[in-house]
């Protein structure tokens, strides 16, 4: 049997919220041991979208999804988390020899934490692939659902499938580099903030991007798994086709809850419901933060989910620490180790 790892928070999830979880604890004097299925801390900014700028963090209107990982990351080094990436949880036990919890990965990693900040996001996922003739010959090459790095596409006639937040940022990012973008969707109404809707339709305006409106994805031409065009059709069927090197098709991702249905939180729709004063599940000393929470009014911004983090760190306080009374003191006043 693998070495148990004591700690006295464990934290499901290395995206942005878990993170920052890490600091928040740590602050408190917490420790905190980090898993994450996948093999690198940052969640969908690292595995889907890492040079994607974000403009919603405080303090910075404009920072690339990878820098913020980074940033995060440099502010919790100080509490020397643990991390185990690149493994599943798998079991969630209440431990028998004292309160707290018991967690079990798919490589035999064994944790017992006096509390538990579920900080998945919106559990496991993967892209929602469009239905289309001869779409896995082409993927991984000329069909991508995610860019890694904008210089891929320099040069590269890119056409962008969706009308949703994703899809229109990443049109107006690659307009910089592609030798043309071609957005297609099914109506002249886009699913994205306004403002960013007014940048794309300037650019269209300017002749930068090109709106292929009211269309839909229809077909794949090209051979050896190399692309050439993008077949596109209106509802009544007249079709056309774009000529391209790269389709992104940016339909959202499709997310499951994998084995944290079976861990006894209480649902709803597929999201973990919460007490949005404490950020606690209707399991004790289980805490659920980020996109995977849900309460009345919720927010699915990544600022909220620090906000819930901080919650959910000063709930966990009494819990590790019952005989003691937790003086609230300000990061400009206590600030992390090593920061006089």
């Amino acid at each position: 049997m693998s070495e148990l790892i004591e700690t006295d928070v464990a934290i499901i999830g290395a995206g942005p919220v878990g993170l920052f979880a890490v600091f928040q604890a740590g602050m408190l004097g917490l420790k905190s041991v980090v898993v994450d299925s996948l093999a690198e801390v940052g969640g969908q900014c690292t595995a889907l979208y890492p040079e994607k700028p974000i403009f919603d963090i405080p303090g910075h209107p404009r920072i690339g999804a990878e820098e913020l990982i980074q940033q995060l990351e440099a502010q919790a080094a100080p509490f020397a988390p643990t991390f185990c990436l690149d493994q599943q949880v798998l079991s969630v036990e209440p431990r028998s020899d004292r309160p707290g919890w018991l967690l079990g990965t798919a490589k035999g990693t064994r944790i017992a934490a006096r509390a538990v900040i579920l900080a998945a996001g919106a559990g496991a996922f993967g892209p929602n692939r469009p239905p289309l003739d001869r779409l896995a010959e082409f993927e991984g090459r000329g069909v991508l659902y995610l860019v890694r790095r904008r210089e891929d596409f320099r040069g590269k006639r890119v056409v962008i499938g969706g009308g949703g937040d994703s899809a229109i940022d990443w049109a107006i990012s690659l307009a910089e580099v592609a030798a043309k973008v071609s957005v297609v969707h099914r109506r002249a109404k886009f699913r994205a903030a306004p403002g960013t809707v007014a940048q794309l339709e300037a650019l269209a305006a300017a002749g930068t991007i090109d709106l292929v409106v009211p269309y839909q994805l229809s077909g794949l031409e090209g051979a050896d798994g190399v692309l050439d065009g993008v077949r596109v059709a209106t509802l009544d069927g007249q079709e056309k086709v774009i000529p391209a090197d790269v389709l992104l098709p940016f339909y959202g991702l499709a997310m499951t809850l994998g084995p944290i249905a079976d861990w006894g939180l209480a649902l709803d729709r597929s999201h973990i419901q919460v007490d949005p004063a404490t950020m606690a599940t209707n399991r004790d000393g289980f805490f659920a933060v980020g996109d995977i929470a849900h309460y009345p009014g919720k927010l699915k911004l990544i600022l909220s989910g620090f906000a819930e983090a901080a919650m959910a760190a000063h709930a966990i306080y009494p819990l590790v620490h019952p005989d003691k009374a937790l003086h609230f003191e300000y990061s400009t006043t206590k600030g992390p180790p090593g920061s006089a």
